[in-house]
């Protein structure tokens, strides 16, 4: 399957594939399930569907091919001054600074604004090749952004979506970007721009009336109801909250339950389990939630023979300095607080700094009494879904930051204010208490959060998204 038919492209920074790499040399690319692709694979089955994206390693590239469930994976190769220019400085030090509140300071740098630009060409190019004539490209986050610009220009009988994962700031924010007027045209080149929250799309729209765009009607949830003219046309927007696959995480087998408690035991076999998962990042909080339990100990309000804190920090874009430092810091609190109250053999901070594997870490969710999600900005944060998606029995708390996207839908959980230590440690120590004092508040409290993941999942998002692109395409 090559050429012009595909008739639904999918286009990511990232390729669901990984280079596995034998003993003996040989080297293979295998499919990635992840979330994204889960959702988005009956719709590239079903539609003759290809995705195009990096796929992972500089300077090397598969041929296009096709994965077993018939999805045309088709690589972007990038270089390493790509790589460096394009991924780690303007995605990654100028827009994601920028887009999380500027947690730290972004880096503008204009060789970096030129690689972005080239890249997203790049991409352009590969997209307008594969697809249909009159098909459906979906572009996905902030590394894409001038993607449907160049598109629109290359290919103007496509529709085009396009999806941010992360949070959109306030326009007084974005303004400092010194090429904003470019990011936006080349956003304004699709035909529907969804955010996860309202008010992430209504930051856009101010941001559009600021440029002097013409914007009309108000922003709404999974459907189309506000838009900006531009060029003769209406460019949709709207908020369509992200999900997870439950299916995997809600099904536990007696077998399941042997090695959950086996891990249980493992931890010490403490009275209480608390679970931190997170991308190793500077806007996770990581840091903080460490200085919360730390205190709990030093107070005496939590004793260490009682409680364990189970943290796994997944490796993230490990040569940025922002990154560095974060993990730095994370180590020295995690091996402090082990120091002052820990005993040998019996950590109180159980630490992983790399990769786990998705069925291992659905069985830390199952044993963890409270999950700990405390970062300082998150366009969503699925690691809150997915502990919830695991107690479907109720069992569990889940303490959670008031500026994570998912504190929009989760509202039975414990909130708290991330960057106030008292108010993580106020969360952390009601959630515990209730857990022993009012165990059926608590539960309903979990099955009603269950409900709301179960009922809103990834399918519902797709389903939504794609439907609104559809709309578009009929009233071109």
């Amino acid at each position: 399957m090559s050429g012009h038919d595909n008739s639904f492209v999918v286009v990511a920074n990232r390729l669901p594939v990984d280079l596995e790499v034998q003993p003996d040399g040989t080297r293979t690319w295998k499919a990635s399930p992840g979330g994204l692709v889960t959702a988005l694979s009956p719709v590239l089955e079903a539609q003759q569907g290809c995705w195009v994206g990096w796929p992972g390693v500089i300077n090397d590239a598969p041929e296009p091919f096709t994965t077993e469930r018939g999805i045309l994976l088709h690589p972007v190769k990038l270089t390493e001054a790509d790589f460096e220019g394009f991924y780690e400085g303007f995605s990654n030090a100028t827009l994601w600074p920028l887009y999380h509140d500027l947690i730290v300071t972004p880096v503008y740098k204009r060789e970096w604004w030129y690689a972005y630009r080239e890249v997203n060409l790049r991409f352009a190019e590969e997209v307008a090749k594969v697809a249909a004539p009159n098909a459906t490209v979906w572009v996905q986050d902030y590394q894409l952004q001038l993607l449907p610009g160049i598109l629109r220009q290359l290919r103007p009988d496509l529709t085009i979506g396009f999806f941010l994962h992360i949070p959109f700031p306030s326009a007084d924010l974005f303004l400092q970007l010194p090429w904003r007027e470019e990011v936006v045209r080349g956003l304004m080149g699709a035909d529907v721009i969804g955010f996860h929250l309202e008010s992430n799309a209504r930051n856009f729209l101010e941001l559009a009336k600021r440029l002097d765009l013409e914007v009309t009607g108000k922003v709404s949830t999974r459907e189309i109801s506000a838009g900006i003219n531009v060029d003769g046309r209406t460019v949709g927007v709207g908020a369509f909250p992200i999900s997870i696959e439950t299916s995997s995480l809600a099904n536990f087998t007696p077998a399941d339950e042997q090695e959950v408690a086996r891990l249980r035991a493992e931890f010490g076999g403490h009275h209480r389990v608390i679970l931190g998962v997170d991308r190793l990042d500077y806007t996770k909080g990581i840091l903080q939630r460490l200085k919360a339990f730390e205190e709990l100990l030093e107070t005496e309000a939590l004793d260490p023979r009682e409680v364990a804190l189970v943290q796994v920090a997944t490796p993230s874009r490990e040569r940025i300095d922002h990154y560095r430092a974060t993990r730095s810091q994370v180590e020295e609190a995690v091996g402090r607080i082990n120091g002052r109250f820990g005993q040998i053999g019996r950590p109180v901070v159980h630490y992983v700094h790399r990769a786990v594997p998705k069925d291992a870490l659905r069985k830390y969710y199952r044993l963890a009494d409270v999950m700990l999600v405390t970062p300082f900005k998150d366009g969503m944060n699925l690691v809150a879904k997915e502990y919830v998606a695991a107690h479907p029995d109720g069992r569990g708390a889940l303490v959670l930051s008031e500026f994570a996207g998912a504190a929009d839908e989760l509202t039975q959980a414990n909130l708290c204010n991330p960057f106030d230590i008292e108010s993580i440690k106020r969360a952390l120590l009601s959630a515990l208490k209730a857990l022993d004092d009012a165990p059926d508040t608590m539960r309903q409290r979990m099955l009603d959060l269950h409900e709301q993941v179960i009922s809103h999942d990834v399918n519902v998002w797709s389903r939504a998204f794609l439907g609104a692109l559809d709309e578009a395409a009929v009233n071109k």
